[in-house]
């Protein structure tokens, strides 16, 4: 594709519509309510979340195994089919790969709003947490997976940002910055596209171990527990296996919802559907 072919997906970042507003909004006062009811839980203790001596893994803890899980989507399915050569994935691998981002940005909040004192657990884990504890080896895998899939998601973006660099003359001063400064003066030569295709694959390769060792630790934290029917050696590949299939799901499910909102009809077709179900199954 010549680059006026892209010209119908730029059209969608020189302007912002009234429902961008009403979403963020919307989205603003979700925030708000959140951290009021973070203060009550400071102050109130975890007990109002409904946790008890008997009760252990409660909402926090659900909701992080869920985005951790669909944070599999992106980074890993993108991964293996960019190591595979898949040229099919190149529509879908982009809104894969922000899916996990997003998805492990939010799932990695909870573990930190689990543990009731953040100011506490901050100081106290690198200095005092045990090299046994998966606990500890929860934060330091999820805060690896978060680095490793925001450099994974950029590195691929660079000749977009380029592209929109050179296209979008008419935006705001922020966006200008922006879109100069990420491209990193991208040209386009033979010269840049080996290095970055050589750096998209050494990411490519390192990101499927770390992305499985994620979802592995997280089942730790489950089975390492003194608790009948917790204790099991199934519990690793169990998640692992889960969360491709919650991750191939969620794409599916977000390439729709996009296909639809943005007429992407014509680079999002039906054998992208017809892959990943094949995959899911």
């Amino acid at each position: 594709m010549s680059i006026d072919e892209y010209e119908d997906l730029l059209e969608h970042l020189k302007k912002t519509s009234w429902k961008y507003y009403v979403i963020l909004a919307f989205f603003l006062i979700g925030t708000i309510w959140a951290l009021f009811n973070y203060y009550i839980q400071l102050t109130s203790g975890l007990v109002v979340t409904g946790l008890r001596d008997t009760i252990f893994w409660g909402l926090y803890i659900t909701n992080f195994v869920f985005f951790i899980g669909i944070s599999h989507a992106g980074t890993l399915i993108s991964a293996i089919l960019r190591v595979t050569r898949a040229e099919w994935r190149r529509p879908i691998t982009r809104m894969a790969e922000y899916i996990t981002v997003m998805a492990i940005s939010i799932g990695g909040l909870y573990p930190l709003i689990d543990v009731g004192r953040l100011d506490r657990a901050i100081i106290f884990l690198p200095l005092y947490g045990r090299l046994q504890s998966p606990i500890l080896w929860d934060f330091v895998r999820i805060g690896t997976y978060l680095v490793g899939s925001i450099t994974y998601l950029y590195l691929p973006l660079i000749p977009d940002l380029a592209l929109a660099r050179q296209k979008l003359k008419n935006v705001s001063k922020i966006k200008k910055f922006i879109y100069e400064k990420l491209s990193v003066n991208w040209a386009g030569n033979e010269h840049q596209k080996k290095l970055l295709e050589k750096a998209i694959g050494i990411m490519a390769i390192l990101i499927i171990p770390i992305a499985v060792s994620v979802h592995t630790v997280v089942s730790w934290i489950f089975a390492m527990t003194f608790r009948e029917g917790w204790r099991s050696t199934i519990f690793g590949p169990y998640f692992v296996v889960g969360a491709i299939l919650s991750g191939i799901a969620t794409i599916i499910l977000i390439m729709a919802i996009f296909r639809k909102a943005y007429h992407l009809e014509k680079y999002i077709t039906e054998k992208h559907f017809i892959y990943l179900a094949y995959m899911m199954v």
